[in-house]
């Protein structure tokens, strides 16, 4: 392992260190396909439990092709789905020592995440504009939609009402997917799969403590009883100091405490799920409570008040009807309803200092019904529609003393929507996806949109061609939000993008797999932050005003390329490395926090047979433009977890250190934000046990 730290900042030396760690990695695989080649027992691959087993000319890597189900709306193969698609197991989330959302998506292919010392934000192929609420990306827990009906956020930090611990698979499914799912499912839908009652077989309890002086606990039940109820239920809490001091270089003089924020960065959050199925009924639903104080002064707020916080509260439930008639006949029917909350404090000084407040209340119901049918043997359909009601859509700004109202807006809104799939079998090789639908808003009227798949199997090669249209509608807070720094538009229309990908996977080996993606998209009337100049008549002041607008017109190309494996000894690994290219097609300059190239590293090591097993973690983030026109540097971040799964019986150990080197690095911030870029933690540790019975 070679060392690095954070006084290593040339790019030449970060990219070298890459080829070694990728040259060790290479080493360490190829240990594995020499243990695999021993008298070793086959092991059983967790994503593919319940998944069609491959033979012969259709076996690929790990010997079995896992299924997906987000990306058609039903269990299919990945080398059948119409996307380019990555599955992170729960295997996999304890290996690696995962503690939230966040991490998984970090490990992906193609993905970085930024944080803004409040919020998670997810980047997909060059792109996490600043001050984007991970709008751009559809969430699903089981299928059911978790953006919000105001901001249209992807909750994927702490403010998300999933434990990572109940987790069964992740499906992360590259490409515009609005044919099936409208909004949102603009660059990809990431559908988490939850664990059922069966899977727990009694109870579990785990408690962790790390930096920042941070402890969480989980309580979980679940179980499958004779008469065929299965139910999990689990609650989590989370209480962490965070950083105790951080420096802010922009805030630097006696009146602000010479930049330091002190005993600003505190979070904690509870979180409970709940799951029952009973016969061809499923109901679940989860909440989440997230408070976090906010150590940046965004807004223009006063710098190291301690009153700068947010509130997120998420609950939803789900009802779902499915069942499986003769002739190859399923009817899905989904009923919901969700609820967010959000309470944001801000203190100014205008003068006198007054503390400003912001509140959202989201509700919304809906329902969706899909039949899927196959026909003729070669032709499987699916035809759907689907009503969401977001009938309270309330956002409020006023101060607290002396009382005064800047904003109460209470706007109700409803869409309708029908869609419909076809796959075609042309030849036992060959299969056309092809769907379309038509969304219809009270706002702003219609959209209609397209997917096209062409895909090609071969003894242990697959070849996609792929065309896709989605669309972003504008959200309530992009269109009538009115604040001390943000000016509504209710002018917005929709974004729209169109892309073409050609996706091509090979096995290599019986435990070697390779795939190659190249994409182009553009992107138009992209919805962006916009900054006006404040009273004093030039940009990048504490009084600068933002509004959104329909401004950009985007182009993108970009290569991914990853290479991962899997043997019998317990060796498992993946490569990947993304080329990406992403820019303004008017002014032909890169978008800010777009990356040209991430790679990754990612390798779990069986230590002492099935009893320890080690988790290494390397990624490497290109420099990225800032807004004010500046880079932020290069990042090489390492992490390095143990995992015990039976240090003694029924007693799981693990534990990980993040930013094992203390890299110093930051990310770009948004228009919210004076910092240009904003610190991220250094080297930072954690340690869990949990108990099963």
């Amino acid at each position: 392992m070679i060392c690095i730290s954070g006084s290593c900042r040339g790019s030449l030396l970060l990219k070298l260190l890459i080829m070694v760690q990728c040259l060790c990695c290479w080493s360490l695989l190829n240990m594995g396909t020499a243990a695999a080649q021993g008298d070793l027992p086959d092991l059983p691959d967790p994503a593919s439990s319940s998944a069609p087993t491959g033979g012969g000319e259709e076996g690929i890597v790990f010997q079995n092709i896992p299924s997906v189900y987000g990306a058609v709306k039903y269990d299919q193969k990945v080398t059948e789905a119409p996307a380019s698609i990555t599955i992170i197991t729960a295997d996999q989330i304890k290996k690696y020592g995962y503690r939230n959302f966040t991490q998984i998506l970090d490990s992906v292919p193609g993905f970085f995440t930024t944080n803004d010392r409040n919020y998670d934000y997810a980047g997909i192929r060059g792109f996490n504009r600043p001050g984007d609420y991970n709008s751009r990306i559809l969430l699903l827990i089981d299928n059911h939609r978790l953006n919000d009906a105001v901001f249209d956020q992807a909750p994927i930090g702490n403010d998300g009402p999933i434990d990572v611990d109940l987790i069964d698979r992740v499906e992360i499914i590259r490409g515009p997917s609005s044919s099936l799912y409208g909004t949102n499912a603009f660059f990809g839908v990431i559908n988490v799969i939850t664990k059922r009652g069966r899977d727990l077989k009694g109870l579990e309890v785990s408690g962790e403590a790390g930096t920042f002086d941070s402890y969480k606990s989980r309580m979980s039940y679940g179980n499958k009883l004779n008469n065929g109820l299965e139910f999990l239920v689990s609650g989590s809490y989370l209480d962490s100091a965070g950083q105790r001091d951080l420096f802010y270089k922009e805030f630097n003089g006696p009146a602000t405490n010479n930049g330091h924020a002190v005993k600003s960065d505190s979070e904690n959050f509870e979180n409970f799920f709940g799951k029952a199925s009973y016969g061809d009924f499923t109901l679940q639903g989860g909440y989440v409570s997230r408070k976090k104080k906010v150590p940046t002064a965004s807004f223009g707020t006063i710098f190291n008040s301690g009153a700068e916080g947010t509130l997120d509260q998420r609950g939803y439930l789900d009802l779902k009807y499915r069942h499986e008639f003769a002739s190859d006949l399923t009817l899905n029917v989904r009923g919901y309803y969700d609820r967010y909350y959000y309470r944001g404090d801000f203190p100014y000084d205008y003068p006198p200092p007054t503390l400003n407040q912001d509140f959202t209340l989201a509700q919304q119901a809906g329902t969706d019904l899909s039949v899927t049918k196959r026909l003729f043997n070669r032709h499987k359909v699916i035809l759907g529609t689907e009503y969401r009601n977001q009938f309270q859509t309330n956002q409020s700004n006023k101060d607290d003393v002396p009382p005064a109202t800047y904003l109460d807006d209470h706007r109700p809104t409803s869409v309708w929507a029908i869609y419909g799939q076809e796959e075609w079998a042309i030849t036992d090789r060959l299969l056309l996806n092809a769907g379309v639908r038509h969304d219809h808003y009270s706002t702003f009227g219609g959209t209609t949109n397209p997917r096209l798949g062409l895909i090609y199997n071969w003894v242990n090669t697959t070849a996609k061609l792929l065309y896709g249209q989605a669309f972003r509608a504008p959200n309530p807070f992009e269109q009538h939000y009115t604040g001390p720094t943000l000016l509504a538009n209710q002018g917005l229309k929709p974004e729209q993008i169109t892309t073409y990908e050609a996706v091509l996977e090979h096995s290599l080996t019986a435990n070697l797999r390779a795939s190659a993606t190249l994409y182009h998209y553009q992107i138009k009337g992209l919805i962006s932050q916009t900054s006006f100049p404040g009273s004093d008549g030039t940009l990048g002041t504490a009084d600068d005003q933002l509004q959104y607008q329909n401004a950009n017109r985007i182009k993108a190309n970009g290569l991914e390329l990853t290479l991962e494996g899997k043997w019998p000894s317990g060796v498992e690994g993946r490569l990947s490395y993304a080329l990406q290219k992403t820019m303004d097609d008017s002014t032909g300059i890169t978008l800010s926090n777009s990356p040209a190239s991430l790679a990754k590293l990612n390798l779990i090591v069986p230590l002492i047979s099935d009893k320890l097993f080690g988790g290494l973690e390397s990624r490497y983030t290109g420099r990225r433009d800032t807004i004010a026109g500046n880079q932020a540097k290069e990042v090489f971040l390492t992490n390095l977890s143990l995992f015990s799964p039976r240090l003694v019986n029924g007693w799981e150990l693990s534990g990980q250190v993040s930013n094992l080197f203390n890299y110093h690095y930051g990310d770009p911030g948004s228009g919210d934000h004076v910092q240009d870029t904003i610190e991220q933690n250094g080297r930072t540790f954690w340690i869990k046990l949990k108990y099963r019975y």
